[in-house]
């Protein structure tokens, strides 16, 4: 029995290391990330329906970054990386997003970033449920599939606010680690986009 544990810890080990040397190559440093219009920018568009599309738009920027896409895959497998390659090594969703029996997650990430090796952590790393795949839909649909609460973890306009607003595995997009362009602009701008949206009428755009 033990033998086989420590075989069982030397191998998840190899395959952190592995990923690890994979992350290094993939995550070459980036600049700092995008910014955000605020939202008060949006003020002088006086049509309520385009002012809350514009900012919608705006918030696509954070919503389509690499950063919440590749936790928001359309397949089983995450995507890792600026260039959103496919997850090595290889790892799928599992039944709670957790990863899969034997190679969770928290295999090889951490409860926060673990530079070194360039591993992004977080106390809550996992995949986003398959409902709110964003993967390969337009803003309009991601738009729609926000709003549905069958789609969004059952959550309403003030319950979304607060789970970009407060959520450590959202606001982890802002604080990547070395090698990752953060999301852009800030989370506190991000916020305050979805805050004039929903007070706005929540529109989406029409692609």
């Amino acid at each position: 029995m033990g033998r086989n544990l420590i075989l069982a810890t030397a191998a998840a080990l190899a395959v952190c290391v592995a990923g690890s040397a994979l992350t290094l190559a993939q995550n070459a440093a980036q600049p700092g990330g995008a910014s955000l219009r605020p939202a008060s920018s949006f003020a002088s568009i006086a049509n309520q329906r385009d002012r809350s599309v514009a900012l919608f738009t705006e918030m696509g920027k954070v919503l389509t970054h690499p950063r919440c896409m590749n936790c928001h895959p359309a397949t089983e497998r995450p995507r890792q990386g600026d260039l959103r390659k496919l997850h090595e090594p290889v790892v799928v969703r599992g039944r709670d997003g957790h990863g899969a029996a034997g190679l969770h997650c928290a295999t090889c990430h951490g409860k926060e970033n673990f530079d070194p090796a360039r591993i992004p952590g977080n106390e809550h790393w996992a995949l986003a449920p398959a409902s709110m795949a964003w993967e390969g839909k337009t803003l309009a649909q991601i738009c729609e599939q926000l709003k549905d609460p069958n789609r969004n973890g059952s959550r309403d306009s003030a319950a979304l606010i607060k789970h970009v607003t407060t959520d450590s595995l959202v606001l982890w997009a802002w604080k990547p680690g070395k090698g990752r362009e953060p999301a852009p602009g800030t989370a506190a701008e991000f916020g305050a986009l979805m805050q004039a949206w929903t007070e706005s009428g929540s529109a989406c755009p029409t692609s």
